[in-house]
C-alpha cells in the first residue's frame, strides 16, 4: 500500500508541478512565447521582463500554488480514514510536493526545460511545514534587502529551510524534504554562484547587457 500511494502521488504531484503557468499565461495574452524573452526561463522573474507585472505577479502565485496543491492534495487522499494513516498522509504530501518541484523544474512538456524552483519552494514549504517556511520566507526577505540579489537570497533561505526544520525537531522526511529540496535549489543556481563569486551577478532591478545569464527567476 506504501509504495502504490508513494507512486501515485509522486506522479500527481509532478504533472501538477510541470504545468507552465509562465508559457501559458504569456501566451494567452498575446506576448509570443516567454521562452524568446529575457532569459528564456518560464519563471516570474522573466514574465516581469515582458513588462506585464500582473502576468508576473499570478505566474508567482501559480509556481508557488501548484506545489502546495499537490502536498495538500496527496495529504487529503490518504490519510486516516480514506485510503492511508496520518504517518502516510505525511510522507506522501512531501513526495506530491518534491515531485511539483521537480515538474517544475524538469517539466515533461518543455523537454525539461524548466524555470529554477525558487516560487515552488516557497509554496510547498508554507503548506506543509509552514515554520520553515516563514523563516526561509524572512531570510529570503533580509538578504535580498541587504544584499540585492534575488539568487543569493535564494540560496540564503534554502540553507536555512533544513537547518531550521532540524532544530524544530521535525521527523526524517520532513529534514529530508529540506534538504533534497535545498540541493536542487543549489543546484538549478550554479551559474548564479559562479557569478556571485566572481561578483558579476546583477542585483534586484539591475538591466543586464546579457540577460540569458543574468536569470534568477523563480
Amino acid at each position: 500500500m506504501d509504495f502504490a500511494a508513494w507512486g501515485v502521488s509522486a506522479l500527481l504531484g509532478y504533472l501538477l508541478g510541470s504545468v507552465p503557468f509562465g508559457l501559458v499565461l504569456v501566451q494567452a495574452a498575446g506576448l509570443g512565447d516567454i521562452r524568446q524573452v529575457g532569459s528564456g526561463n518560464i519563471g516570474a522573474t522573466n514574465v516581469l521582463r515582458t513588462g506585464r507585472k500582473d502576468l508576473a505577479l499570478a505566474t508567482l502565485l501559480l509556481d508557488s500554488g501548484k506545489a502546495a496543491i499537490a502536498l495538500a492534495l496527496a495529504r487529503f487522499l490518504f490519510d486516516e480514514g480514506r485510503f492511508g494513516s496520518g504517518e502516510l498522509a505525511a510522507q506522501c504530501g512531501f513526495l506530491a510536493g518534491g515531485a511539483a518541484f521537480l515538474g517544475h523544474c524538469f517539466p515533461v512538456w518543455l523537454k525539461f526545460k524548466g524555470g529554477k524552483g525558487v516560487a515552488t519552494f516557497f509554496g510547498v514549504l508554507l503548506t506543509g511545514l509552514p515554520l520553515v517556511g516563514l523563516a526561509a520566507g524572512a531570510s529570503w526577505i533580509l538578504t535580498a534587502l541587504l544584499f540585492r540579489m534575488s539568487s543569493l537570497a535564494a540560496l540564503v533561505a534554502a540553507a536555512a529551510a533544513p537547518v531550521v526544520a532540524f532544530a524544530l525537531k521535525e521527523d526524517a522526511w520532513g529534514v529530508g524534504f529540506c534538504l533534497v529540496l535545498a540541493a536542487l535549489i543549489y543546484w538549478r543556481h550554479d551559474a548564479n554562484i559562479r557569478r556571485i563569486l566572481a561578483g558579476t551577478e546583477p542585483k534586484i532591478g539591475q538591466k543586464s547587457a546579457a540577460p540569458a545569464a543574468a536569470d534568477t527567476s523563480p
